[in-house]
């Protein structure tokens, strides 16, 4: 039996610290394929309501819903003034996230950087500001950065 690869994913310990909730770096970008085991990977209940937005500018052919095992999960561009490179993740009664999301062809070394500062709890960067240090090579000590 095929099972879909864990997801590659970083939440933020504990509590919320800032705009972001961790970071997500799919595989590829085709959201039919990786929404179920990021979803799955949260454990929301059985039959809970499952949303999702995304930027509608990364991901511009994402389906209206994605089916995963057990569940349909809603998705729906991400409203005006939303912030860019992020999906948020409504997941009933388990709880929302706001994920940073790493480019798939990302590579591991700048993925596992975007990783590690999107769960810092003394980060506050969005993820667009992140993704662009990472560009110049200057996400390292994020935590004192001025936005």
């Amino acid at each position: 039996m095929y099972s879909m690869p864990l997801p590659r994913l970083a939440l933020t310990p504990d509590v919320s610290h800032g705009p972001l909730d961790g970071a997500w770096w799919p595989r590829c970008d085709a959201l039919e394929l990786e929404l179920p085991s990021l979803i799955g990977s949260l454990e929301p209940d059985p039959g809970a309501a499952v949303r999702v937005s995304v930027d509608p500018a990364e991901w511009p052919d994402a389906p209206n819903t994605v089916m995963a095992p057990g569940r349909v999960i809603a998705v729906e561009p991400a409203g005006p003034g939303s912030e860019a490179h992020v999906i948020t993740l409504d997941c009933g009664t388990v709880g929302r996230w706001v994920l940073l999301v790493v480019p798939p062809g990302e590579p591991a070394e700048t993925a596992a950087r975007l990783l590690a500062a999107a769960t810092d709890p003394d980060n506050s960067l969005t993820a667009a500001r992140m993704l662009a240090l990472a560009e110049t090579g200057r996400l390292d000590g994020t935590a004192d950065e001025a936005e």
